[in-house]
């Protein structure tokens, strides 16, 4: 076994795993505490549509059958939806799924990848477990004017190099909320070799307010290095039927999706996602609850003089001014969960994610408690 061991220290036993936000049920078991709330892994508080609910209620009693290894229905309707061809769609078990489609197809030793500080931890996980090697670039300065711990694209340009085959952008991105505009997206991606694979990884494409919003459809035919994630688990409500998608040219996408396990996403997923992407109701009203959110916490945190980065995802990062894991851990105690960032390097952070009104008071009053 001890071989074993030693042949794996070199991929897999160098990998710190992913670190998710702590359960509720764990909270409440540990401290003896009731009716906690957690508010640390940027899930909708208004929960998936009714009619996503309906349809995997629908199909629960035909789990003894594998379900459709092509998702056949739910890429058409996704396909139907960017108005691109079903052959573009790879689904995914979340779209972090994709993102280690993307590693094991592109990325191999000697290959470079490179990425943003502050970015999404699932990145260098995947770069780190295929053994290529991990270009990390600067963001912008605590400092900046504009966008604070926002991803600087000319920075990430500058260390693409001859190795370079992949390159993973954020938009929002995943801890800080920041965003960059469309002309700053088009000018890097002109920039990019299309020896060069482009993701544009979009988890929270949805809550932007849609003058921010790039143009899907019109980026896929000008670049052909382009892939696209989304998922349905953030304002679609679904994060835990791990469900998310891709959308590509076709030819990327048949890579994707050689390399995909043939039933990688489940007959309720499928189904709630089908029902889901028609519900523009729920999504108006989600995105409308989120916009309030963070209103909601952008002023309680000027009158508690603390500053934040700008969001325009589902949460909000807010610098406590000191070691932010004492007040993690201070939180729990108050029956509140909320995401320390330490591992992003931001040990003054804490990331939370927008609820309902109520949720968020009770977050706030606790803070305020604990600070």
């Amino acid at each position: 076994m001890n071989n074993f061991l030693k042949n794996a220290v070199l991929g897999v036993q160098s990998i710190k795993p992913y670190e998710p936000g702590k359960p509720v049920e764990e909270l409440e078991r540990e401290l003896g505490i009731v009716n906690a709330v957690k508010l640390a892994s940027n899930e909708n508080p208004l929960g998936p549509s009714p009619d996503a609910i309906k349809a995997a209620q629908a199909v629960i009693g035909d789990v003894n059958y594998y379900p459709d290894g092509a998702g056949h229905k739910l890429s058409c309707a996704l396909a139907e939806k960017h108005g691109i061809d079903p052959s573009c769609i790879t689904l995914g078990n979340g779209s972090n799924d994709i993102l280690e489609l993307i590693g094991r197809a592109f990325l191999a030793p000697g290959n470079s990848a490179v990425y943003s500080e502050y970015s999404f931890a699932v990145y260098p996980l995947v770069v780190q477990a295929t053994g290529a090697e991990a270009r990390v670039a600067k963001s912008f300065p605590a400092t900046h004017s504009i966008m604070p711990y926002g991803h600087d694209l000319n920075a990430i340009y500058k260390l693409i190099s001859n190795t370079t085959r992949v390159v993973f952008i954020a938009n929002p991105n995943n801890p800080t909320g920041t965003w960059f505009e469309r002309d700053e997206l088009n000018s890097f991606l002109s920039r990019v070799s299309e020896d060069v694979l482009v993701v544009l990884d979009e988890a929270y494409f949805e809550y932007m307010p849609d003058q921010l919003k790039p143009d899907t459809s019109l980026l896929l035919k000008q670049y052909k290095n382009l892939v696209i994630t989304r998922t349905f688990s953030k304002i679609y409500g679904l994060a835990g039927l791990r469900i998310g998608y891709s959308i590509s040219h076709s030819d990327i996408a048949d890579i994707l999706n050689r390399v995909r396990q043939p039933f990688n996403t489940n007959m309720p997923a499928q189904a709630a996602a089908l029902a889901a992407i028609s519900d523009q109701g729920h999504l108006d009203h989600s995105a409308s609850l989120n916009a309030s959110g963070l209103q909601q916490y952008a002023k309680a945190f000027d009158g508690l003089g603390l500053t934040y980065i700008p969001s325009i995802a589902n949460f909000i990062a807010v610098n406590v001014n000191r070691d932010a894991m004492p007040v993690y851990d201070a939180l729990l105690r108050e029956g509140v969960i909320v995401r320390p960032v330490t591992s992003y390097k931001m040990p003054q952070f804490l990331r939370i994610t927008v609820g309902n009104q109520q949720q968020n008071d009770r977050v706030l009053t606790a803070l305020k408690k604990v600070l």
